[in-house]
């Protein structure tokens, strides 16, 4: 192979490559939005709005430029925005190829007339593995078939290091720096798509390091990592944000200063950068200073291509349906790339998560908020509207470190895990022995690990006025860091990619989305337990991939070739994969847990170390031709290495990252949409129960009258601004606060200051709260003013023909209806987003009707009002009937219009969902619980209506669209068995038992060829799967199912004699007292007698060696064998109620007996209500 021929090989399988990975994507892409972010890009993209911070405008106009493509049909609009992603992941294999070719030229050709034959073959073949192994593996294939940033970004960094190695090739030619200048646009643009771009400097700036010193000292080594660094914080801390805060100085400067209209200063400023810019290229040109001229045109196309972030304040200004934090004008635009909606979250010195027990600093307790500058039409001005002198708390200087890890106060509980918290005696109660002795306990049962983090929670916020709390050491901090954020969240996914993958589901410390390698001795000693003999829902997890360590091994063995050819490139690609993988995580300081899995942040460390994996292939050859004939070396190798790693990868990975066909993300989208009554309002909480509505909205034009209102966002003045206006067909929201009275600063929380214990209407209280007198606020020792409101309990008027005009309840429940409906606010101080939740409902006057998601159970996202829901599909309407909540079924909200219901669940569009062809993630899995509930519930509303072919009609679509083995979530599946059976389909419940059955008993099996050590690590799993079990078995013994009772409790009583020796260690008894009431109430009293003396037996030999031990013995069992009587109460009560006298009051004498043989000190104390007395023989037992 010629010189010649290399170059043109190069470029046809480098398109090669790009094709395969471009129809592998095409063929897997969604074909609408999926769940999470995915909805809110394509409605931003496709409509040009402003999305969350920090934004991606440039990614958002190709997206437009893609939708074009659906040429009107909005259905059609989706699947092209995903396309985006297809494309751009395609280009970045496309990219990557020719990297990879460049480099392995680099590593084994010194002059570029030697390249050609069996070497060129090899370097070809390197750079095609490499590439198609990255194209293929899980991260990187799940963000090419979604509409997201990562992909783009991806492309972005293949992009610009490919351009570096171009650089480099002809940094000295006379026009060698074109590529300098064309590599700084990109890194523009890439500011218009994900930061995660800006992460490629650092190895391009060590490119440039290395080309142009041949010695490399110590020093200079130093100081070229130290400059590459700077770079990248420059352009990414200092150019761009300077920039934005030099346009909002001038704007607001010119226009409060010299009174020009509103935008001057920015468009001035706008002409003095252009004009700075022309400047300073003609004077560097004039005067021949070369590098100055470059560098400032690197800076200038670096403008060039971050101007696709004008975008955003033009379409903020046009006032797009949904423009997030609004950034119309420059300021706003700082805040927006600041990220200033969220929560700081710090690098190297900060407050740890202890610093909220700690108090304020003694000293300095308090700090300067930012100034909030609205503009104020009215005055022409940019005016402060922000109280912003003493506006926020200082940290507490004893809780503040180096490097805090552990930092976030929401998170409290989940570091306690990471670390032994102390507890220490504040100085003036240190005279109260009680409280050192409960205090000494607690750090004792800390240390011995006998408290949960939960417990130590509790305690440390009970006691906490009394006590100091250790903050977290440096040791432990870096514990956290090398455990969870690098080893957790990073390791972890790192070998999701190149070794293996236990399943789909997000771990939480738990036994799932670990990692695993398919080699069974490993991974049991990874997981702790046998990977032999797996249950069938496990081992057929669609996201269950091994790969055998095939594509680690290869990449490790390119590495280490790479280090040995060349230092200088291994050092470039090892800080290309640091900054891409690692540094990230210590930057953004990940928290535990995220809402969801991460690994698609850290993809860029995967790109790079796919890099090593194509290598290996060339290291392998190089190894390999000293003893095979070269001429068969490079075509054996590189077959082989595509056999065992890219399409090893591509056969495992296809069937969890083939999302065509799936439109489940669509279709619960529509189901909350399509449970509401028009022009309704509906309170959403998180992204998928909002951002998949946004999307059907927005794009598809889909129930534009419903008004959703995401909760989160509604603490924000620029939410309630945007709720505020009619969109679409939705009218504006009903309130009474105008735009001062709820602005950024005002009225951010609201204080209870009790003045009345009375009970007052919800207008009076708003109109308190509206009040701006100085009589009704607090202020705080920080000169802070807060409003108040003056009491908790709440009365909301009715007006009944209101409702019933409004069909807000149906004309049959008229007479349900309640004058009133009362309230108690249970928080001491009301957030911004509580208080327009009050205010629309106090203004809204039963016009509209009001419905909540559900997607969480705190009672302020139901406005303090579950007493007073109807259950409505998979929504809770807002009704004025009073259906309080049973305490023992606190889910069970709301009551059932079962006409009502069934109508809007079988008009569900169900999106695929029961289809053996598409891939049932988690996120469909997890959504799927809605959907069995309501199905759940309201079926068995109809059954008690005696509705029996509705009910049926509810089960059949339950069992037809959510199928057991697709859906899992088996506890949801039981409440059918029993419904068939009430409707007299014993077939249909059979077949239900026997499909949880089956799942059940494979489990059980599974976990009865554990030894206990491994049971030991797993008792949650393995005694929640026997207590389901056990409850459709009971299911089928009260429905008197003859089949279930003679084949299943005899398998069950057997099932559970492996687990013994695990339950004694765990000090958990499996009860059977449901099993032997079921029997009772099905008639078979000998069966249940039977069982009752199997357990009954147990506990009397319990207590028949209590009874034996000396007092002193006893005293250390007394909980143990108060816990025995009380089982033997349960049992004895059973037969109490179910038996004969005569077999009961034989058994009762059995009872007083063992008690006897006990000291009275453990009898437990028992009223008359509670004891068990002989049945009178002439009376028949029930």
């Amino acid at each position: 192979m010629s010189v010649k021929d290399f170059f043109k090989w190069n470029k046809i399988l480098g398109w090669t490559a790009f094709f395969i990975a471009l129809i592998t994507y095409g063929l897997c892409v969604e074909p609408t939005a999926s769940f999470w972010d995915a909805g809110e890009y394509i409605s931003t993209s496709a409509n040009l709005a402003v999305g969350h911070p920090p934004g991606a405008p440039f990614f958002q106009m190709l997206g437009a430029f893609f939708a074009m493509f659906a040429f009107g049909n909005t259905s059609n609009i989706a699947v092209m925005v995903n396309m985006l992603s297809v494309v751009s992941s395609a280009f970045a294999i496309l990219f990557m190829f020719w990297t990879i070719s460049m480099i392995s030229r680099k590593l084994v050709v010194k002059d570029i007339k030697d390249l050609g034959g069996n070497k060129a073959i090899a370097i070809l073949g390197s750079a095609l593995v490499g590439s198609l192994a990255f194209a293929f593996t899980d991260t990187f294939w799940f963000n090419a078939v979604e509409t997201e940033v990562y992909a783009m970004a991806t492309f972005i960094m293949s992009l610009l290091f490919w351009l570096g190695l171009k650089w480099e090739e002809d940094m000295d030619k006379p026009r060698g720096d074109k590529w300098l200048v064309i590599i700084a646009f990109v890194i523009g643009l890439s500011f218009g798509v994900h930061f995660m771009g800006l992460l490629t400097i650092p190895a391009i700036g060590l490119i440039y390091f290395f080309k142009n010193y041949k010695t490399v000292t110590v020093k200079n080594f130093i100081i070229a990592n130290i400059a590459a660094i700077a770079v990248l914080l420059f352009i990414f801390k200092m150019l761009l944000p300077n920039a934005l805060s030099f346009f909002g100085w001038m704007e607001v400067s010119l226009v409060n200063g010299l009174g020009l209209p509103f935008h001057s200063g920015s468009i001035i400023a706008f002409l003095l950068i252009i004009a700075t810019f022309y400047y300073a290229l003609t004077f560097t040109r004039k005067n021949g200073y070369v590098n100055a001229n470059t560098i400032t045109l690197c800076i200038l196309f670096i403008f060039i291509g971050f101007s696709s972030w004008t975008m955003l304040p033009i379409r903020a200004n046009a006032g797009t349906t949904i423009n997030e934090n609004a950034p119309g004008n420059a300021r706003e635009l700082l805040a927006y790339y600041n990220l200033e909606q969220y929560p700081s979250n710090p690098f190297l010195y900060g407050p740890q998560f202890t610093d909220q027990f700690a108090g304020v600093d003694e000293n300095d307790p308090y700090k300067n908020d930012k100034p909030k500058y609205e503009q104020d039409e009215k005055l022409g001005k940019y005016v402060i509207v922000n109280n912003y002198i003493n506006a926020t708390y200082n940290s507490n200087p004893d809780h503040l470190s180096v490097l805090p890890r552990m930092w976030s106060s929401e998170h409290a509980e989940r570091y306690l895990g990471f670390m032994n918290i102390e507890l220490t005696i504040k100085s003036e109660f240190f005279g109260k022995k009680e409280l050192r002795q409960i205090v000494a306990e607690f750090n004792n049962d800390v240390k011995l690990g006998v408290i949960d983090t939960e417990d130590q929670l509790a305690f440390i916020k009970k006691f906490g006025q009394y006590t100091n709390v250790k903050k977290p050491s440096l040791i432990e901090n870096f514990k956290f860091m090398f455990q969870y954020q690098l080893g957790d969240m990073y390791a972890r996914y790192f070998l999701w990619n190149f070794v293996g993958r236990q399943d789909d589901i997000q771990w939480k410390m738990s036994n799932n989305g670990n990692w695993i390698s398919g080699i069974n001795f490993i991974d049991s000693i990874l997981l702790g337990t046998s990977q032999e003999n797996l249950p069938k829902d496990i081992k057929e997890n669609k996201g269950r991939n091994t790969y055998f360590f095939l594509p680690f091994i290869l990449g490790i063995i390119g590495l280490l070739f790479v280090m040995k050819k060349d230092l200088k490139l291994f050092w470039v690609l090892l800080v290309f994969f640091l900054f891409t993988g690692l540094a990230i995580q210590v930057y953004t300081n990940v928290r535990p847990f995220e809402p969801r899995e991460r690994d698609y942040s850290v993809v860029g460390s995967f790109y790079v170390f796919a890099i090593w994996i194509g290598i290996g292939v060339l290291s392998l050859y190089e190894g390999l031709k000293k003893f095979i004939t070269p001429k068969i070396t490079a075509p054996l190798v590189i077959v082989v290495c595509l056999l065992t790693v890219p399409l090893l990868l591509a056969n495992q990975n296809w069937d969890d990252h083939d999302r065509s066909g799936k439109y489940t993300a669509q279709s619960m989208a529509k189901a909350y949409l399509d449970s509401c009554q028009e022009n309704a309002i509906l309170f959403t909480i998180g992204d998928n129960d909002t951002f998949a509505l946004w999307y059907l909205q927005e794009i598809e034009g889909h129930r534009r009258d419903v008004r959703v209102i995401n909760t989160s966002l509604l603490a924000t003045d620029w939410y309630i601004d945007q709720m505020k206006k009619k969109a679409y067909e939705s009218d504006p929201i009903p309130s009474q606060l105008t735009h001062k009275q709820y602005r950024y600063g005002t009225r951010d929380a609201i204080i209870f200051q009790e003045r009345t214990k009375d009970t007052i209407t919800i207008q009076r209280l708003m109109d308190f709260i509206a009040l701006d007198k100085e009589e009704v606020m607090v202020e705080m020792q920080s000169g802070q003013k807060y409003h108040t409101y003056p009491t908790k309990n709440i009365r909301v008027p009715v007006d009944k023909a209101a409702v019933l005009k409004n069909k807000i309840v149906s004309p049959k429940n008229a007479g349900e209806i309640v004058s009133d409906m009362y309230f108690r606010i249970k928080n001491d101080q009301l957030s911004k987003n509580r208080l327009l939740m009050l205010d629309i409902l106090a203004n809204n006057d039963w016009k509209r009707p009001i419905y909540f998601s559900g997607g969480s159970n705190d009672p302020a996202e139901f406005i303090w009002l579950k007493d007073y829901l109807q259950y409505d599909g998979i929504v809770y309407k807002l009704v004025p009937i009073h259906s309080p909540i049973d305490k023992d079924n606190p889910f069970d909200m709301g009551f059932i219009d079962t006409d009502s219901a069934y109508k809007k669940i079988m008009d569900w569009d169900w999106g695929n969902s029961g289809s053996d062809d598409i891939y049932h993630d988690v996120e469909t899995r997890t959504n799927a619980f809605s959907y069995r509930a309501s199905i759940a519930r309201v079926s068995e509303k109809l059954i008690d209506e005696n509705k029996f072919d509705k009910a049926e009609d509810l089960m059949d679509l339950a069992m037809e669209k959510m199928p057991v083995n697709k859906f899992k979530l088996y506890t949801l599946v039981e409440p059918f068995v029993d419904g068939f059976y009430r409707i007299n389909k014993p077939e249909k419940a059979r077949k239900v038992f026997n499909d949880l059955g089956f799942m059940y008993k494979d489990h059980i099996n599974y976990y009865k060829t554990l030894p206990l050590e491994e049971q030991l690590l797993i008792p949650d799993d393995i005694l929640t799967d026997l207590e389901r079990y056990k409850t459709i078995i009971i299911t089928g013994i009260e429905n008197k199912d003859l089949s279930i009772i003679k084949e299943e409790i005899p398998y069950y009583l057997n099932a559970i004699k492996p687990f013994k020796p695990l339950m004694h260690h765990v000090n958990y008894g499996l009860s059977l007292d449901k099993l032997i009431g079921g029997l009772y109430k099905a008639g078979l009293n000998n069966e249940a007698r039977a069982l009752y003396l199997l357990e009954v037996a147990k506990v009397q030999r319990n207590l028949d060696s209590a009874s034996k031990l000396s007092d002193e013995q006893m005293y250390g069992y007394a909980e143990q064998i108060l816990m025995d009587i009380t089982d033997y109460k349960k049992l004895l009560r059973i037969v109490h109620k179910n038996d004969d006298s005569i077999f009961f009051n034989k058994e009762k004498e059995t009872f007083d007996k063992n008690l006897d043989k006990l000291e009275t000190f453990f009898m437990p104390e028992e009223d008359e209500q509670d004891s068990i007395k002989p049945i009178n023989p002439s009376k028949p037992g029930l």
